[in-house]
């Protein structure tokens, strides 16, 4: 039986999935929405006792399953080492180092049959923080041969990293080093050539010996170095960021087949709203890019767990977008056209979801046995 992770490991590979696009969001906070549940996470899990730690972790883990299964995710990342979105003031989704292991040992033993399970690594660098922003941008012309060590301890790092990760059980690695803001890349082209790429190579094949899949994520407007990253051996790119102007579909044309890519959804709709929009924003992205494989649907960044649940459904449990997902074939086996198979359709999904009918689109969701929160 293909699994959703089979999917998410063709789309990864740039195969077209047998069934259905494969869902996987970089990271996925609502853990509490989806499963009327507390999930245990960051300062709170880090002021537990070694035992009640252990507890947190087997509570953690049973509840994501649950949420996997019942969305038919096809991959799914666990928290990030302890970092500060602002000075003093850690991101959500943390665990410590410890913590975080023990989590992708049990996703593995509970789930790894079915999704594939992503973590970040680190590996290269980008971008400097809001802390050292001034003074990372002095030492690119005035000390660049510091920057030059910190690229090298990065990869150093990262790669020790992912091999911990990989005995855990984790699949896939990504590194979260934002490369441009929207307004193009921050590094110029000769930085590039000396701080990032060669760097990215070296992650990309030290991640394959591995056996892992090599995962670059970046915010911003990189189109000027789409090729240059396509061709540093990375299985994927994530994010394709629509704030910044970035379109799934002329990326897709561009470096298309020569890695997967993942992403597109503005994350930031799926906070405001209204649900119309991310339905339709979500249906388009999908009907036009399934096509070819190469492709996974997902959020820009990460679905914040501020996101409310009236939106948080619409986006990841719903049987429309479950349908339109389907990789609907004819006679011969061979996938049919995107918009080929979207106009007049009728597919349906499990009924805990919903269901899609006809050319209106009638949505209809079904809660039979989700406890919705």
């Amino acid at each position: 039986m293909i699994t959703p992770r089979d999917e998410m490991k063709a789309a990864l590979e740039c195969r077209e999935p047998q069934h259905t696009v494969p869902l996987w969001d970089l990271h996925f906070h609502c853990w509490n929405q989806a499963s009327g549940r507390h999930f245990i996470v960051g300062g709170e899990f880090a002021q537990l006792s070694a035992a009640e730690q252990e507890r947190a972790v087997d509570w953690d883990a049973e509840l994501m399953v649950s949420v996997i299964d019942r969305l038919g995710l096809a991959g799914v990342t666990i928290p990030d080492n302890y970092w500060e979105i602002a000075p003093g003031a850690p991101t959500y989704y943390w665990l410590p180092r410890d913590g975080r292991l023990a989590l992708a040992r049990t996703l593995q033993r509970l789930a790894g049959d079915r999704v594939l399970i992503v973590s970040s690594a680190g590996g290269i660098i980008g971008m400097p923080g809001a802390g050292n922003y001034e003074a990372f941008c002095y030492k690119l012309f005035d000390a660049p041969e510091e920057i030059d060590e910190q690229a090298r301890r990065s990869l150093t790092n990262g790669l020790a990293d992912a091999q911990r990760l990989r005995d855990a059980g984790v699949d896939a690695v990504y590194t979260g080093a934002d490369l441009a803001d929207n307004h193009g890349p921050f590094f110029n082209p000769a930085q590039m050539e000396r701080f990032v790429f060669p760097y990215m190579r070296q992650w990309a094949a030290g991640v394959k010996a591995l056996g892992l899949y090599a995962i670059t994520h970046t915010d911003g407007d990189i189109m000027p170095i789409l090729d240059q990253v396509a061709s540093s051996g990375i299985h994927a790119l994530q994010a394709i960021d629509p704030v910044a102007g970035m379109d799934m579909r002329r990326v897709k044309q561009q470096v298309g087949g020569r890695i997967c890519l993942c992403g597109n959804v503005d994350c930031g709709l799926l906070v405001t709203g209204p649900e119309q929009a991310i339905y339709d924003l979500t249906r388009d992205l999908v009907l036009d890019c399934k096509d070819g494989g190469g492709f996974v649907l997902g959020a820009s960044n990460a679905v914040f767990h501020e996101t409310p649940s009236s939106t948080t459904w619409p986006w990841c449990a719903p049987g429309a977008i479950t349908a339109i997902t389907q990789l609907q074939r004819d006679d011969s086996g061979r996938a049919i056209g995107a918009h080929g198979s979207h106009s007049n359709a009728t597919a349906a999904c499990s009924p805990r979801f919903c269901r899609m009918e006809g050319a209106s689109e009638t949505i209809a969701f079904w809660n039979q046995d989700v406890a919705m929160p």
